[in-house]
């Protein structure tokens, strides 16, 4: 499992991601690579915020791309008062064994300030493909 803190951070919510490649679930011969991330989303601002959506940019590394959209995360829509965090696993399915992902979730405050909270790049990648 790597562990990614990422450095786009100039708002409240902070954003880190934990990855591992799930060879169980994979076929490399089928090019299917399958890999988890975790991600732990924390709310270091003032005031409490709601996660209502998110969108992912997925690409592998034959420069695929998939884009996902869509309600929540894991079927939540986690509410975060200050100091709070909120912790979940998904999973990506790419067709090489390396990729990446970045994207953004959508954020709102109880006052109705909208907000989009980025997750920069991070890599999805099959032990012992990088050096």
């Amino acid at each position: 499992m790597s562990r990614n803190v990422l450095p786009e951070h100039d708002g409240p919510i902070r954003i880190t991601v934990e990855t591992a490649y799930i060879p169980e679930q994979s076929e490399p011969t089928r090019k299917r690579y399958v890999f988890a991330y975790t991600i732990t989303i924390s709310n270091e601002g003032e005031a409490p915020a709601q996660l209502l959506s998110r969108h992912w940019v997925i690409t592998d590394a034959g420069g695929k791309v998939q884009e996902v959209r869509g309600e929540g995360v894991v079927g939540e829509q986690p509410r975060l008062e200050p100091g709070d965090s909120f912790r979940y696993t998904s999973g990506a399915v790419l067709e090489t064994p390396l990729g990446t992902m970045r994207g953004s979730y959508q954020m709102v405050t109880d006052e109705g300030a909208a907000f989009d909270a980025p997750i920069a790049t991070f890599r999805l990648a099959m032990p012992h493909v990088l050096h």
